[in-house]
């Protein structure tokens, strides 16, 4: 199993590295990216901070884990450069916060965003929610990958981000998006999201394996080549 989207504590808020790595080891996981959420102002603050704690911790993990940033309230228009400088500060892992379902959320990202973060070159768009048809044919194009979200809220878009996903040939991950113990998932939350998406599409276990140990293997080379 993988989980690309844990909140850690040095962005205020979240798991510990170390505390997420080990649950994440206990309940099976493989691989593991642990993402701080920044918008510009705070990116340069908060992505330096992470990164030496996860290399360090990971060391002892037991589990592969990537440090990484889930990039929130960024501007349409500067999403490119939001991107670029994630990348050039490090992050092995970049997550564009996905538009969600309208009217649903006090939090929402503005209009737009979905098709800016995409276009960016993201690696993954979290909750994309109702992602348009438009959207979904360039995150295949750009081999952006498509969050399947176990978080309440955001999860209730999963059969449509699966269903219009399909239709375009977008790959999927799965993504807690969990910020404490009680929000980390397991075996039965994994169990749980297949059968909510089934209608969906009826191979999405072994799509969501597929997808998520080719980005474990694209994400270890640049690690592997620089040790």
């Amino acid at each position: 199993m993988f989980d690309f989207h844990i909140h850690v504590a040095c962005d205020g808020g979240g798991l510990l590295p170390a505390e997420a790595m080990r649950l994440a080891k206990n309940a099976g996981f493989r691989a593991v990216g642990l993402v701080v959420r920044a918008d510009m102002a705070t990116l340069p603050l908060l992505l330096p901070r992470l990164l030496p704690m996860v290399k360090t911790c990971s060391l002892y993990a037991g589990v592969e884990a990537f440090a990484g940033v889930e990039l929130v309230q960024v501007p349409p228009a500067l999403f490119p450069s939001a991107v670029e400088e994630a990348r050039g500060l490090g992050a092995s892992l970049v997550l564009g916060h996905g538009e969600g379902v309208p009217g649903v959320f006090v939090d929402a990202v503005e209009q737009g965003t979905n098709l800016a973060a995409i276009a960016a070159g993201v690696d993954i768009l979290a909750h994309p929610g109702m992602i348009t048809a438009e959207d979904a044919a360039l995150a295949a194009e750009k081999g952006v990958l498509l969050e399947l979200s176990a978080a309440s809220r955001h999860g209730l878009a999963n059969g449509h981000v699966v269903s219009m996903g399909a239709k375009h040939g977008c790959s999927f991950v799965f993504g807690s998006n969990a910020r404490s113990v009680r929000d980390f998932t397991g075996p039965e939350g994994m169990r749980a999201l297949y059968r909510a998406v089934e209608a969906g599409a009826c191979a999405v276990p072994g799509a969501l394996d597929i997808a998520a140990r080719a980005l474990t293997q694209r994400l270890l080379r640049p690690l592997l080549f620089s040790a």
